[in-house]
């Protein structure tokens, strides 16, 4: 039986190049937070969040003080067990936000661990059997200073020109009409055929408000809303779905398989964007892709397609990575030592074990004070 030796656990906060805006939030710099699980076979394994852009300390808190405790000198392989034990101890401090992300991170780092002993690439290792790519579509479309309609437009067309069949942009940070020519402009950029997702960041919070703006952006043909109101507003995300012919989307910022059979039981969300860093881990990510699966609702994963490639190949109902580009916006690219190929619109598979990368030890010294080491 191999055991958890050590947990390791660090902050990174890497600036944006330029400040970035959304409908809800302007961002100039991220916090990640980035743990190593250690078994007394040497094998390590990796996991990682966004921990906001301020205060990331407060998941790397939870970490070091409330759940590394309970997985050293566990079984490392009783993965879904560790789950409950963590879960359980942290349920004071929070089911949801800082600390159950500290709780993913380490369980999508046993996931890791095991599937690097095992030398099979992580969706492998849970079970899928594709073999070289999954879809996915290009994300960007944030609002800038001096970014014009015509720079987005060119902007959308530039990822189609990569390959991309699908293409996603921000929208609900500027009003209607302004908005209503972003999205002109981005149909007209990219033509007729390729799916324009639209996010809107819990821009609003009332269901007519909302309404105009989707209206203004129906002629676009948007293939989803994203995330129209704040995560706890379950029932106006039901009332939009039932009143737009655009598909509503969120769960991004969701934790749990509770909440997610909420959303799903007032079809408040006809596509979940649960995200496994954020939601439970891996373990708790395959959880309710099979819930969803009951429902004939499709996951199409937030954020980290370095993680989420995996997931999304190996469930029934993965349909899309979201994919940065570039390290502009998703700069946690700046921490790691290899990026994700693409081709044709999809992701490459990685061959390597585990999630296939690993943490760039020059970037860390430079955007961190260092590794934090807990053992027996």
């Amino acid at each position: 039986m191999t055991k958890i030796s050590a947990v390791d656990v660090c902050l990174a906060r890497v600036p944006l190049n330029v400040t970035t805006r959304f409908s809800t939030r302007t961002v100039t710099a991220r916090d990640y937070v980035l743990v190593k699980v250690i078994g007394d076979d040497s094998v390590a394994g990796i996991g990682f969040c966004y921990a906001g852009h301020k205060a990331g300390e407060i998941v790397a808190t939870a970490v070091r003080e409330l759940l590394a405790p309970v997985l050293i000198g566990a079984d490392a392989h009783d993965v879904p067990g560790l789950w409950d034990e963590m879960y359980n101890e942290g349920l004071l401090h929070g089911r949801v936000g800082s600390v159950m992300r500290a709780l993913s991170i380490l369980d999508i780092a046993m996931w890791d661990r095991n599937a690097r002993a095992a030398e099979l690439p992580l969706y492998r290792y849970l079970g899928s059997d594709k073999k070289d790519s999954v879809p996915a579509y290009a994300s960007g479309g944030y609002y800038l200073d001096g970014k014009s309609p015509a720079d987005l437009g060119r902007e959308m067309a530039n990822y189609v020109e990569m390959g991309f069949g699908a293409v996603k942009m921000k929208v609900g940070g500027a009003d209607v009409a302004t908005d209503a020519l972003r999205v002109r402009e981005a149909r007209s950029a990219i033509g007729p055929d390729v799916l324009l997702m639209l996010d809107a960041n819990n821009a609003w919070s009332d269901v007519p408000a909302a309404l105009e703006c989707v209206r203004a952006f129906e002629p676009a043909n948007p293939y989803w809303i994203e995330e129209p109101f704040g995560p706890d507003d379950i029932e106006n995300h039901a009332e939009l779905a039932k009143r737009t012919q655009v598909t509503v989307a969120t769960g991004e910022i969701e934790a749990g398989r509770w909440r997610h059979l909420e959303l799903l039981r007032q079809g408040a969300a006809a596509i979940l964007q649960t995200d496994a860093a954020v939601c439970g881990g891996i373990t708790e990510f395959q959880r309710i892709a099979d819930l969803a699966a009951g429902f004939n609702v499709e996951m199409c994963p937030h954020w980290f397609h370095d993680l989420h490639v995996h997931l999304v190949a190996a469930i029934a109902n993965g349909q899309f990575v979201e994919f940065f580009p570039d390290a502009e916006v998703l700069n946690f690219r700046n921490l790691i030592d290899t990026q994700l190929d693409y081709q044709n619109g999809e992701l490459l598979l990685p061959k390597g074990g585990g999630l296939g990368f690993g943490f760039d030890d020059e970037a860390i010294n430079r955007f961190s004070t260092g590794w934090d080491h807990i053992e027996v």
